[in-house]
């Protein structure tokens, strides 16, 4: 008994000694200069879309072809290729007036508010708001809540244009512990007077005491970008520079959080397997993360590019590019080098990679009727680049990959953390998404037109990108709510006339990539 008893002892003490080595590395590590070569083994991501089978590995069955074009949809076709000559021309009104004959209204409909001139001054109010406005200052002179809500809600609802008022109900909800309620009535309001710093000013303060940093820092950016002119622009930059220093502080401080329980699951996963690849796997996919998502990004594109034999093709690259780079010039996050790629496999696919490494398949060129759709697919997955949240779930999930690799079915429940998680940040890509194709010139529904696309595939196949994408008629009509809230332009350019050119170039390397591939033997 005495004998086993010092046996375990001794393993325990053992197991200190190794945990504590291991634990005196990695700080070691994580304080010393950051090296400047890649590490030997990179981390593999979790991405926010499924990516593409390598070219060595089993292919799935492929979609059925699309049906050609009937009559009408051809007739249709070129309206948009007129109207879209005619905007590029210049001539917007009569642009717009194709666009409206070829395009169909909305699935679903809404009572679009009416826009009226902002105000800032209580005295050109009407008499109605002017008691509410002084309801509420009288509420909050008494310290009576239900007496400074009311008037304020009301006021809002039915004087939108009112400025102060939206900024004292925000202030009023944050003061009475409804910090969410507060951030949705400045939304609300950005949303139908996005020129207004005072409201802008007002979100990004809310979204850093959500502590919401990537969010605010892209607020404040993205007003800069709209307003080059306005004498507060240079204030609305510090304000972005300083929330997204925030951020990357507080990624930093959960990669060392997670960077210390990483040796310990690690010098568990020695104790259980016998295996050194535990430790040494986490120290080296920490030392990644401590470097930041732009080296994950050129890290894990490095063997993205090695994985998949990517269109070389120059006019399909530089369609890509150029859209994808007119979408990053209006993203307001200029601190990753932005690069797009293509795949040449026939899913309508696209993923993205932290620090702004983009993927999409030809297929995604291919099945799309327009460049606004192309557009919408590159923002939304963009959107999810500049929004971090690639980054997120790899912060975030680290330490659950480590620990749940020792346990039964431990890399799909890691996985599904992930997947669940992503769906989560599909409405902020989606509003984000819009908001850069509208920028960026192009019609506000590309991406609503893409997930019709979509939809219509589905009846046929489950397209890669919808199943990790979540879509169906809700996704639809969230959009379509988004576009008349936002009263963003749907009636702007298309780009079908060099979409279909490069339809038919993209076609056809994907035609002769399958002639040239080997035959598989039985076939």
């Amino acid at each position: 008994m005495k004998r086993t008893r010092k046996s375990l002892l001794l393993a325990l003490r053992w197991v200190l000694l190794s945990f504590t080595t291991s634990l005196l590395i990695i700080l070691t590590q994580l304080l010393a200069p950051v090296p400047a070569q890649e590490p030997a083994a990179p981390i593999i991501v979790e991405t926010t879309s499924t990516p593409p089978k390598a070219q060595d590995e089993e292919t799935e069955p492929q979609p059925p072809e699309l049906p050609a074009l009937s009559p009408e949809e051809l007739a249709r076709q070129q309206k948009l290729i007129a109207a879209d000559q005619l905007f590029l021309a210049g001539k917007i009104s009569e642009a717009e007036k194709l666009y409206r004959e070829v395009k169909e209204p909305f699935t679903t409909k809404f009572t679009e508010p009416e826009r009226k001139a902002a105000i800032l001054d209580f005295n050109q109010l009407s008499p109605a708001g002017k008691v509410y406005w002084r309801e509420s200052a009288a509420g909050i002179a008494n310290n009576l809540q239900t007496r400074i809500i009311v008037p304020l809600q009301l006021l809002v609802e039915q004087y939108p244009e009112f400025i102060p008022g939206h900024l004292r109900f925000a202030e009023v909800l944050k003061q009475y512990d409804r910090p969410k309620e507060a951030l949705d009535v400045l939304e609300r309001a950005s949303s139908l007077y996005p020129h207004e710093s005072s409201l802008i000013q007002a979100k990004v303060t809310a979204l850093a005491e959500a502590e919401k940093w990537m969010e605010a820092s892209l607020a404040a950016r993205q007003f800069t970008l709209l307003n080059p002119n306005n004498p507060q622009a240079s204030e609305f930059t510090n304000l972005a520079d300083q929330n997204l220093n925030s951020f990357k502080s507080h990624v930093r401080s959960e990669i060392r959080g997670n960077a210390i329980a990483n040796v310990i699951t690690g010098a568990l996963g020695y104790a259980v397997t016998g295996s050194i690849l535990g430790p040494f796997s986490a120290i080296d996919s920490t030392i990644m993360l401590f470097r930041g998502e732009a080296a994950i990004g050129e890290s894990v594109a490095t063997q993205a590019k090695k994985h998949w034999n990517l269109i070389a093709d120059e006019t399909v690259t530089a369609y890509v590019n150029e859209i994808g780079q007119k979408l990053v010039n209006v993203a307001g996050r200029n601190d990753f080098n932005y690069e797009f790629f293509v795949i040449p496999q026939e899913e309508l696919n696209a993923f993205a990679l932290p620090g702004g490494k983009i993927f999409i398949n030809a297929g995604a060129i291919a099945k799309t009727n327009s460049e606004a759709e192309l557009a919408g697919l590159l923002a939304h997955e963009l959107s999810h680049t500049v929004l971090s949240h690639g980054f997120q779930l790899v912060t975030q999930g680290n330490l659950i990959a480590n620990i749940t690799q020792y346990l039964p079915l431990g890399r799909n429940i890691s996985q599904l953390f992930a997947l669940n998680y992503s769906r989560e940040m599909e409405r902020q890509a989606d509003n984000l998404g819009t908001r850069l194709i509208v920028a960026g010139g192009y019609a506000a529904d590309g991406l609503r037109n893409l997930m019709v696309t979509l939809e219509k595939e589905q009846k046929n196949f489950i397209p890669l990108w919808l199943s990790s994408h979540p879509g169906g008629s809700e996704r639809v009509s969230y959009l379509e709510n988004l576009i008349s809230r936002g009263n963003y332009n749907r009636y702007a350019y298309e780009g079908v006339e060099r979409h279909i050119e490069l339809q038919a170039r993209v076609k056809q390397l994907l035609k002769d990539k399958k002639s040239q591939e080997p035959k598989k033997s039985g076939s």
